[in-house]
């Protein structure tokens, strides 16, 4: 079988942002939801669950096994889905989002970074399957 490439250069500067927003996203929904939930239930729900597709996301690729790719591709579209529909909401119904989450208007506060991640993750995924088939052809 042939090495996957998530294990190799950009696949692990992939891995890397996407452990760092994993980290951020549980520290901040662990903050919001154990000191202000009351003021926010929404926001802050979604920041958790931000936070456990980030972390499913890095497990998955950086994992070399078929099936972890699987998980990487929902993750990452899911996460997609997730930014644009926070994001949408939060910029016309800014009384739902009276605190901001790491989806909100795009993941602006992160440097819309959340906006062009799970893209990267997905142009990776399908990247990598190519070389992988090409490889194993």
């Amino acid at each position: 079988m042939a090495e996957h490439k998530s294990v190799t250069g950009p696949g692990r500067v992939l891995v890397a942002v996407y452990a760092i927003f994993a980290l951020a996203a549980t520290s901040r929904a662990g903050v919001q939801i154990g000191t202000k939930f009351h003021e926010a239930p929404l926001a802050y729900l979604l920041s958790a669950v931000a936070a456990v597709i980030y972390i499913l996301a890095t497990v998955a690729l950086a994992s070399t096994k078929d099936a972890w790719r699987r998980v990487a591709l929902v993750s990452c579209s899911i996460e997609f889905l997730g930014v644009l529909v926070v994001g949408t909401l939060s910029v016309f119904d800014t009384a739902a989002f009276p605190d901001a989450t790491v989806w909100s208007v795009y993941g602006r506060g992160y440097g819309f970074i959340p906006l062009v991640l799970p893209i990267l993750g997905l142009l990776w995924l399908r990247h990598t399957s190519r070389s992988t088939a090409a490889a194993e052809s």
